[in-house]
């Protein structure tokens, strides 16, 4: 199963499905088995990189609305 990530309006990333989130240096956060998490997008949150609702109470906003990506350049090799 796919995972579904929503961007909130004016809140966070939504993540929905199975999923593993791992810091800079590889280690695993440990999510007690949630299969659906919210991440900090406005950057007030204390509990980075989950969203504690900091955005509510900072004002945040930021609307997003879907669009196309161009097609990935090819690589060149070296």
């Amino acid at each position: 199963m796919a995972v579904k990530v929503t961007i909130v309006n004016n809140g966070p990333i939504r993540l929905e499905g199975e999923f593993l989130i791992q810091d800079a240096l590889g280690n695993s956060y440990g999510l007690a088995g949630r299969t659906a998490i919210s991440l900090c997008r406005c950057g007030y949150s204390e509990r980075k990189p989950f969203c504690d609702g900091a955005h509510k109470r900072q004002g945040f906003q930021s609307e997003c609305v879907a669009c196309e990506l161009e097609p990935p350049r090819p690589k060149v090799a070296s």
